[in-house]
């Protein structure tokens, strides 16, 4: 089925040809962009807009996340604590100045400076002990222990211009005082809440891109993203409302384009504090301790889930149900997790186990609009947690509200996505399952506070194994500890779909980046 439905969305792959044009282009984001900073909030909406005005040294293709050069001709490991990267020549900031390794080294710097991150990018940074500027074109980052992840950490950080941005703050960049990248378009204004609008850059070191002017509107409505786009307000959408894919499908002037995505929805529970302030007794009353420590209690939890029910119901088919943290076929996946089946009569006699025969209440947080039907799927798991005796209430919130709860520890369950970039398994080991260490920079959105040592070291080992067969190995079992101990609750992959108007094609993206240079004129 997932193959069969893939085949058919994404259509056949071809050979685009983008030829410059003076056309403009409107595209309905589903989720509000929170700010223009490249490394203020590590997260998929910010990140894709960063990619139009800046550059990372390493960048990852449309499918699997594999690396390929960037602003980075060529890196290496010279030796077991150093790797070099060989930056490309001749490359202009769009106020003309020249992209050289002194912009590097500030903008993997800046990321530790940033104060009250609700996603801090320093994951990827802190690994790195010395920044070493070789001449004007060539860099060497050090490291404590061997570090094979190097370049995967090095595609997420976006480069910045240390002459316009010393000094500035993430105002000065969201107003577009400090904005000034090497990417593929310059900015020129954004409306909170509304519309980011760019121009294309001339100069552009990756050739011109197809379209003159860019205008990203934010629709995070589905019924409204929907109306523009058939009204033709908008050339293109993505986040395509499974509840409207029928009907987009059967319309002769709509084309839609998708892929699995390596996005991973889950339910992060608090189980490390005694007292958790989000569950009651049945009368309201604080309970002695936290029921979520007890790993039978979140056992049952997983165990109330129909995920089958959520995709074919709530999603309409258009997401896979999860069991861990990579969709099939992608790096790490391991054949020894599987999706948990639905019991709740299993789940009931382990909660009974766990001292909760009547349960507990429960109220249960997310976000609305961030992640596909997010706020329906946690109704439908609200019902079923009350169906095993925990009356659960949702409590949702936009995601400038939402991820700042969450950075406060502000919940005791929550729905959270993680995937896009790379689609590494590393990035979700480091950031979700490890030990919250702001040291080490790991466990970063880790807000359940979940902790195994085993996991931590596991994990660790795999950044210093250079040889792939070996490190996958040791991901692996990290996982897989992880998972059967219920560090977190996996519900589902969604599915990447972008619907365009007729005269438009898009090459469906694995980690949901809609990127204006990818959308051309339909062959």
């Amino acid at each position: 089925m997932k193959r069969n439905f893939i085949a058919a969305l994404a259509l056949s792959i071809m050979s685009w040809c983008f030829t410059a044009t003076a056309a403009d282009l409107s595209i309905g984001l589903a989720t509000e962009v929170t700010t223009l900073d490249p490394h203020f909030h590590n997260v998929g909406p910010s990140v894709n807009t960063s990619m139009h005005i800046y550059d990372a040294l390493i960048n990852n293709d449309r499918d699997k996340g594999r690396l390929k050069p960037g602003l980075a001709e060529s890196w290496k490991a010279i030796d077991d604590l150093t790797w070099e990267f060989k930056l490309r020549r001749g490359v202009k900031f769009h106020d003309g100045s020249d992209f050289t390794a002194e912009d590097v080294v500030y903008s993997f710097d800046r990321p530790a400076t940033i104060v009250n991150s609700p996603g801090t990018f320093t994951l990827y940074t802190k690994f790195i002990t010395e920044k070493i500027i070789v001449d004007k074109y060539t860099v060497r980052f050090k490291t404590a222990t061997p570090y094979a992840l190097m370049p995967i950490d090095v595609s997420t950080i976006y480069i910045v211009s240390k002459k316009t941005s010393t000094g500035m703050s993430t105002d000065d960049f969201n107003s577009g005082k400090a904005s000034n990248g090497t990417g593929p378009y310059k900015f020129v204004r954004w409306q909170r809440g509304d519309r980011i609008e760019l121009v294309r850059n001339e100069q552009y070191w990756g050739g011109k891109a197809p379209w003159e002017k860019v205008t990203m509107r934010m629709l995070t409505t589905p019924s409204a993203r929907v109306a523009a786009l058939l009204a033709g307000d908008v050339n293109v959408i993505e986040g395509v409302p499974p509840a409207d894919y029928a009907q987009l499908k059967a319309n002769k002037d709509i084309r839609l384009f998708g892929t699995i995505s390596n996005r991973l929805v889950f339910l992060e529970m608090d189980q490390a504090r005694d007292s958790t302030p989000y569950i009651t007794d049945n009368n309201g009353k604080p309970l002695d301790k936290n029921p979520l420590k007890d790993v039978r209690v979140r056992r049952a939890m997983s165990m109330a889930i129909n995920r089958a029910a959520i995709v074919e119901r709530v999603m309409e088919g258009n997401a896979f149900a999860a069991g861990q943290l990579v969709p099939d076929g992608f790096y790490a996946m391991s054949p020894n997790l599987k999706v948990q089946k639905f019991d709740a009569v299993a789940a009931k006699k382990l909660l009974t186990e766990a001292g909760y025969p009547e349960g507990f209440k429960l109220t249960m947080h997310g976000p609305n609009g961030r992640y596909v039907n997010d706020e329906k799927v946690l109704q439908t798991i609200a019902q079923m947690f009350s169906r095993i005796g925990i009356q659960t209430r949702i409590e949702t919130s936009p995601v400038a509200v939402y991820f700042p709860r969450l950075v406060k520890l502000d919940a005791s369950v929550m729905m959270y996505g993680w995937g896009g970039g790379t689609g590494h398994v590393s990035s979700y080991l480091k950031s979700l399952l490890s030990t919250t260490n702001a040291e080490k920079g790991t466990g970063s959105s880790n807000y359940g506070r979940y902790s195994n040592q085993k996991v931590d070291a596991l994990t660790e080992q795999a950044y210093m194994t250079v040889d792939s067969a070996k490190q996958e190995k040791l991901f692996q079992q990290a996982a897989e500890i992880a998972i059967n101990e219920v560090g977190m609750i996996p519900l589902h992959h969604q599915m990447n779909i972008w619907a365009t108007r007729k005269g438009y094609s898009y090459y469906p993206r694995t980690d949901e980046r809609t990127l204006a240079w990818e959308f051309s004129p339909a062959k």
